[in-house]
């Protein structure tokens, strides 16, 4: 074997910078290693003007054009910029250190901002940077990749739910068949459980910390002891869209994070179970699949319209959520003040919502192929008669007849009823005639309950 060491889409070794490399385009801006070198970046910049800003006598105001400078460096970083970085590293042995030696190359030709030089990462521990970082970095991966892609399923979902109101379709509970509903219904149980998914990952509120190497401000007060730095940094971490967290060991304690992975774990095993009802409706003909001009289903079979795009995103949703559950579970465990297990667990968020990203795309392509197969729906409840046994055994019960339950369970279970056999033991019941004639023109299509109103529901 003579296959190519170098990196590409077919010699990767994960399938998110090879085979679904595509899918994850949206994420690498944000959370690959130049992309936290760039958040890094930003970060060290807003520090320094934050300082600028702060009135020190040793390091006056930036004017217009220093600002613009540094807000050029954060507006055009590049893969040089990144490649140039890493360079530094090898030398530092230390990323953050290479960050900031990186700024302090890029400044030196500018007089103002060379003769500020020194407060580039001022009183700040790396902990400072990288976790301000994340945090900029998952909010943003949140906001503009992870939430529109879950909107998305969500609206295609409701558009099923809504067009397929009215579509009556046999229950199984315990894979038997029980109560009718309707398919529109079905996929409102699954877009209420979402949108309360959406809501809870968008609600967590990223917290971040710039207060020194064990969270007490120590270095700055050494300099400048009469800032007031805890108001400083939140100042900054305001001006970033950032919360606060005033009480800290070296690191921010990961809970938020924890909260955030926990809740988009729970949005996918919520459509981890779609995936999977979705997949038992194919393979009972509840839906056809639309077909793709090529698309082979199988190498021997050639009749195969296999479900993969849901088995696809069943099998990403596992993987995102063995990670993601890895992350909520070690990011807020640290030896005393600080130990760096949690530096190269969470250099794998990428690879968390990648995964979810791969599975969301699959899923929505799955949905985007389906097609409602009525006859087949239709004939499957048609032939159910015995699900009426529970309305009549409650009606009997409202009318206080003798051992309704048994009455319906020696005369259906396990064995179906006919609708003549039906029709002939409510006649003989002992009824007052109007729920005698509504239960005899009950069919298992019309015994619906509110289902239809329900998945009209927003």
């Amino acid at each position: 074997m003579s296959i190519s060491t170098n990196l590409s889409a077919l010699t990767a070794l994960s399938p998110l910078d090879g085979r679904y490399a595509s899918r994850c385009e949206a994420l690498r801006p944000l959370l690959s290693e130049a992309g936290f070198m760039a958040h890094r970046v930003e970060v060290e910049i807003a520090w320094l003007i934050g300082l600028s800003e702060a009135g020190l006598p040793e390091l006056p105001a930036f004017s217009a054009d220093a600002k613009s400078r540094l807000q050029a460096l954060i507006d055009h970083f590049s893969q040089d910029d990144a490649s140039r970085i890493k360079a530094i590293e090898r030398t530092t042995n230390h990323d953050v250190k290479a960050v900031e030696y990186w700024l302090k190359e890029k400044v030196q030709d500018h007089p103002e901002l060379a003769r500020a030089a020194e407060f580039i990462h001022f009183a700040c521990t790396s902990e400072d940077i990288n976790n301000t970082s994340h945090a900029l970095m998952l909010g943003r991966a949140r906001e503009t990749v992870l939430l529109p892609a879950l909107r998305g399923l969500l609206t295609q979902l409701q558009t099923i739910a809504i067009e397929q109101a009215a579509q009556p379709m046999l229950s199984r509970t315990h894979g038997q068949p029980a109560t009718p509903t309707t398919l529109g219904k079905e996929f409102a149980n699954v877009t209420h459980r979402l949108a309360r998914g959406i809501q809870a990952i968008a609600s967590v509120r990223p917290l971040a910390k710039l207060n020194g190497a064990t969270g007490n401000y120590s270095a700055h007060l050494s300099a400048y002891p009469d800032i007031d730095w805890p108001a400083f940094s939140r100042g900054v971490l305001d001006r970033l869209g950032l919360t606060q967290n005033s009480h800290t060991i070296q690191i921010e304690p990961h809970d938020w994070m924890a909260e955030l992975f926990d809740s988009i774990a729970r949005a996918n095993t919520i459509l981890l179970d779609l995936n999977r009802d979705i997949w038992g409706y194919i393979s009972l003909g509840y839906f056809k699949q639309k077909l793709r001009e090529g698309e082979v289903g199988s190498s021997t079979m050639p009749h195969k319209v296999n479900p993969i795009d849901f088995e696809n995103s069943e099998g990403n949703l596992g993987l995102a959520n063995a990670v993601l559950r890895h992350l909520s579970e070690k990011l807020p465990i640290s030896r005393w003040q600080r130990d760096l297990t949690d530096s190269t667990v969470l250099r794998n968020i990428g690879v968390a919502l990648g995964y979810s990203m791969v599975a969301y795309d699959a899923c929505a392509k799955g949905l985007g192929k389906l097609e409602v197969n009525t006859a087949a729906i239709d004939a499957d409840l048609d032939s159910c008669w015995e699900v009426l046994a529970e309305p009549v055994q409650t009606v009997m019960r409202r009318y206080g007849l003798p051992e309704p339950y048994e009455q319906l369970k020696a005369l259906t279970r396990g064995k179906g009823i006919t609708r003549e056999g039906l029709r002939e033991f409510i006649i003989a019941l002992d009824l007052p005639q109007a729920d005698k004639d509504r239960l005899l023109e009950m069919t298992p299509r019309s015994y619906l309950g509110l289902s239809i109103s329900l998945a009209k529901q927003p």
